[in-house]
């Protein structure tokens, strides 16, 4: 018994975007920033409605209202945050989505991932490269034995996604001081 891994790997030009964004607003009166809020809301949606972006490819992620106390000078305020994830189709548009929802009152930008609309496609050709890969391995090992492959026994897929994470200037001078 010969036990081999294959591995496939397909580079993909992405064709789309999913853009993570939120709004906050501070204030002293929860309506008050609620109101805020709606405003940036309602025009971020007629942004996006304007741009051709059907309503579809854009959600609420999190709405939230929290009540802070500033100690120092004893008085409450609240804040509101609301975030929205749009998936862009056209890439052609993503730098005038990006101006034109800072234009509309987005203040952060949360993430960007590019990825492709035909994902499910290129992950199974790279199945069948990973497999390929596997068995021309398994032919390199028995060719010098003069054998040959005969059936797979047993066939695992150990399929890892990495994504970096990145390293933050504030963690690495904490990791810095832990060295010290």
């Amino acid at each position: 018994q010969i036990s081999v891994s294959g591995e496939g790997k397909i580079k993909v030009t992405p064709d789309q975007a999913v853009i993570s964004v939120g709004f906050q607003n501070s204030g002293k009166e929860a309506k008050e920033v609620k109101t805020l809020n709606d405003e940036v809301v309602d025009k971020v949606i007629k942004f996006l409605k304007k741009s051709g972006i059907p309503a579809t490819d854009y959600k609420t992620n999190n709405v939230s209202l929290n009540k802070n106390y500033d100690y120092e000078k004893k008085k409450y305020s609240f804040l509101a945050n609301q975030t929205l994830s749009i998936t862009l189709k056209d890439l052609s548009k993503y730098d005038d989505i990006m101006m034109g929802l800072n234009d509309a009152g987005v203040n952060t930008i949360n993430g960007v991932e590019f990825k492709s609309s035909k994902m499910a496609d290129y992950e199974r050709d790279a199945r069948k490269k990973a497999v390929l890969d596997a068995k021309q391995k398994a032919q390199d090992y028995v060719s010098v034995l003069g054998q040959k492959i005969g059936k797979a026994l047993l066939i695992t897929d150990n399929t890892q996604n990495y994504a970096p994470q990145p390293m933050y200037k504030v963690n690495m001078m904490a990791m810095a001081e832990g060295a010290d």
